[in-house]
């Protein structure tokens, strides 16, 4: 099958987005997660609301309270703007924390859940030979968790290769800039002889995204037996 140029941009743009969106979250997941799964405090219940809210808002809405706030004109976007030359409105950049911010939820969700799921004896254990919290958490919790963080980082990406609401109303449908592979599907059926790019953009994304889910579950096999291994 023979791409077209734009194809190959959005392809490559989507690719980009998506991984550093997802770089991005990770470590804001996981200490998201460990806070929603370890610790009680008060505003426990607004921290999980406001960590889940791209979940369930519509993504045209995440997008627009983005651009208020970090638009050119936004509180803190114009302030960025003018005093650091930041721009991330309708910038690929803005596409990439528009990624983040969307697949964050998926993430701490499934990371959360892998911390839950931890033995706690194991880590008991660490801490009376004398390993500090911190060494603990890297040596010891960490690798067990890798599972789930696998699964919670390949969520993320899989989320961000398909989001569009949020995308077009931060960033904007610009060729070449900010048009990932959703953008240029949308661009293609406002066409009356887009059909056939269009066609081959959907099965493109259907085997993307197939292909990231398979990955990631044979990644997580593959790291279970590790782990397996290593504990035996």
């Amino acid at each position: 099958m023979d791409f077209t140029p734009a194809e190959w941009d959005a392809l490559a743009l989507s690719l980009k987005v998506a991984f550093i969106g997802a770089l991005v979250t990770l470590p804001l997941s996981v200490a998201l997660a460990w806070i929603l799964a370890r610790k009680n405090f008060p505003g426990k219940f607004l921290l999980d609301a406001i960590v889940h809210l791209p979940l369930v808002l519509p993504p045209v809405v995440t997008g627009y309270v983005l651009l208020l706030v970090l638009g050119t004109q936004g509180l803190i976007g114009q302030w960025l703007n003018e005093t650091l030359g930041i721009r991330l409105a309708f910038t690929w950049w803005g596409a990439a924390l528009v990624a983040a911010i969307m697949g964050l939820p998926l993430a701490v969700r499934t990371i959360r859940l892998s911390f839950e799921g931890l033995d706690g004896g194991l880590i008991e254990a660490a801490r009376t030979l004398g390993h500090s919290p911190l060494r603990t958490f890297f040596t010891v919790t960490l690798p067990l968790l890798s599972p789930g963080l696998l699964a919670g980082l390949m969520l993320s990406f899989s989320r961000a290769l398909g989001e569009f609401g949020a995308t077009i109303t931060f960033a904007g449908n610009i060729p070449g800039q900010t048009q990932t592979l959703p953008l240029l599907l949308f661009s293609a059926i406002q066409s009356p002889t887009g059909d056939p790019l269009a066609n081959r953009i959907v099965w493109l994304c259907i085997a993307l995204s197939v292909s990231s889910l398979i990955a990631a579950e044979w990644s997580a096999r593959r790291i279970r037996r590790w782990l397996t291994g290593v504990s035996t």
